[in-house]
């Protein structure tokens, strides 16, 4: 079993920054892909970012290109995901998620292949 813990929402306004933070425990053993996925109130869970286990592979959904960055730290067990340029339709609650192996359709795609997801947190972005 892995364990998956965010930090890092919050509180922001339009055009301000967020860093979250999600460190892995467990079982934590494998070159896996790590990432967010986040949801807003009455709409889908959607993937946003995703990297691979080195890092040389990334994934970022269209509504965040250009705005947010993913990055890892594998002797932590870590994800990042920094957010720059924070828009109100950026709320949601965001959610770190872990792949072990892909099965089928799109690697950054959580929703068909993560194995591990985190509680998530919440994210508010004010106009």
């Amino acid at each position: 079993q892995v364990q998956l813990a965010e930090s890092g929402g919050g509180l922001v306004q339009a055009g301000g920054s967020l860093r979250l933070s999600c460190a892995a425990s467990g079982r934590t053993f494998g070159t896996y892909i790590m990432g967010w996925v986040r949801q807003a109130p009455g709409k889908e869970r959607e993937s946003i970012a995703a990297i691979t286990w080195s890092g040389t592979s990334t994934f970022y959904a269209d509504s965040v290109k250009g705005r947010f960055t993913i990055s890892r730290d594998n002797a932590k067990n870590a994800v990042y995901l920094q957010m720059n340029s924070l828009k109100p339709e950026d709320t949601a609650v965001y959610s770190c998620a872990l792949t072990v192996r892909a099965k089928g359709g799109a690697w950054y795609e959580f929703e068909q292949n993560g194995d591990y997801w985190g509680q998530g947190t919440q994210v508010t972005v004010s106009s």
